[in-house]
């Protein structure tokens, strides 16, 4: 696995903070990817902080408290389209979904802590909801994530779980060949892993 002290670092230390707080969070994008998915470099952190909807404010101003604002209208930028971007004090970018959606909430219910390292833990979307982000998000590194999140959890993932969350997501998108796409990998994924090159 590649190690990466300063993010995995940074997001501790972004977990910290939204522990103090009290905060409902968990770490999605690139964090997430090192435990479920083909490790890569990654330089920044992603995680879905639950703020509902009206609270926003006192949840963005807490985090601005302590972190520094990548863009001077981090703030109104934030309120209006619910992403924080900040700044750890080691130069760690941090992008913050201020989540309220049913699927926000049930990624965050479903999280669960992962160790790292020795005495080192983060708490993570689970590997579905993973899919289910990836796929939203829909770049080609996105789609990448997914074909090793596939190969890495085979067998063990509940795809109709995933399927289920994804399906009204991609509808609001008017973006239902994903799913299609989603399925032609899946069904790519276990024909290679079930039938190896060379095997009879």
């Amino acid at each position: 696995m590649i190690q990466l002290p300063g993010v995995l670092g940074a997001a501790e230390e972004v977990q910290g903070l939204c522990e103090r707080a009290s905060f409902r969070f968990c770490f999605i994008g690139g964090v997430a990817v090192q435990r479920w998915g083909e490790p890569r470099l990654t330089q920044g952190v992603d995680l879905t902080v639950l703020t509902g909807f009206g609270q926003e404010e006192q949840y963005v101003d807490s985090l601005l408290a302590t972190l520094s604002p990548r863009r001077e209208d981090a703030r109104e930028f934030a309120l209006r389209h619910r992403v924080l971007l900040l700044r750890t004090a080691s130069g760690v970018d941090v992008d913050v979904a201020l989540g309220a959606f049913p699927f926000e909430v049930r990624s965050v219910d479903r999280a669960s802590p992962w160790s790292w390292a020795a005495g080192h833990s983060l708490t993570t979307c689970c590997a579905e909801d993973l899919v289910v982000h990836k796929v939203f998000a829909g770049r080609d590194r996105d789609w990448a994530d997914v074909e090793g999140i596939l190969i890495r959890q085979y067998g063990k993932l509940d795809l109709k779980l995933a399927r289920s969350e994804l399906q009204p997501l991609l509808e609001l998108k008017e973006q239902g060949e994903a799913m299609s796409k989603l399925g032609a990998l899946i069904d790519t994924v276990a024909r290679r892993l079930e039938n190896p090159v060379g095997e009879v």
